[in-house]
């Protein structure tokens, strides 16, 4: 349990450069806060103090802003950054070395019994305000843009961003993505795939890239003509003081 706690504890100094003593840590993260209460809880919990459990992940909730319910699994070096306003279900399994921002919901989508929360696999990172619903996984090291609401699976090493969640994996995908934040929006922040308004756009940014690439071929073939003339008024300079010298 305590070489838990020191986990923890070194998670934050890991992920946060706003972090400065253990001490400040323990008694100033409200995130920390939540996870040392949940591990008692879960521990509770499995032991069959139920109401117990509840009552103390209630008191969690109360002062620091967390929700996590005890029969949620979490795994080691978890670090929830700011806090407030985070959800975590009791069937949601959270993985290894992950972090959740502030107001993030690791949700369900039925009220059926059974597993209806999110898995998370290890090094999973979730930003600010983002929703991960249902029975799904996230695979490891995979990314949640802020404000996304994601709804299926998310393979390792993927970033999901948009309402409902877009999958990018491709280079074309980054860098439309790239593209659209230049210009002060997120191509997939409401529509999907099959969307012609989506098709439309997705086709805008891709010739806005394309127009860009020709750009700066442009300037660059600008450049090396520069310096060729450049390189050629300095030899006939030098030429010429060379006869004016004999």
């Amino acid at each position: 349990m305590f070489s838990r706690f020191k986990e923890d504890v070194a998670s934050v100094f890991d992920r946060d450069p706003a972090a400065r003593t253990v001490w400040e840590v323990v008694t100033c993260y409200p995130g920390f806060h939540a996870l040392v209460l949940h591990r008692v809880s879960h521990r509770l919990w499995g032991a069959g103090f139920k109401w117990l459990a509840r009552f103390l992940s209630h008191l969690g909730r109360w002062f620091t802003g967390v929700e996590i319910h005890p029969g949620a699994t979490i795994g080691r070096r978890f670090f929830i950054d700011h806090g407030m306003g985070v959800v975590i279900g009791e069937t949601a399994h959270v993985g290894d070395d992950c972090t959740l921002y502030h107001g993030v919901t690791l949700g369900g989508t039925t009220w059926n019994k059974g597993k209806r929360h999110p898995t998370l696999r290890d090094g999973v990172v979730i930003g600010a305000g983002a929703k991960v619903l249902g029975p799904i996984e996230i695979g490891e090291q995979a990314r949640i843009g802020s404000n996304a609401v994601v709804v299926r699976d998310v393979p390792a090493g993927a970033t999901a961003v948009g309402i409902p969640a877009r999958i990018i994996l491709g280079e074309k995908d980054k860098t439309r993505e790239e593209k659209a934040a230049t210009l002060g929006f997120s191509a997939y922040a409401v529509t999907k795939d099959d969307d012609p308004m989506a098709n439309a756009i997705q086709g805008l940014l891709d010739h806005s890239v394309d127009i860009d690439q020709r750009i700066q071929l442009i300037l660059d073939e600008l450049q090396t003509l520069r310096a060729d003339k450049d390189s050629a008024l300095s030899a006939d300079s030098w030429g010429g003081r060379k006869v004016a010298g004999k």
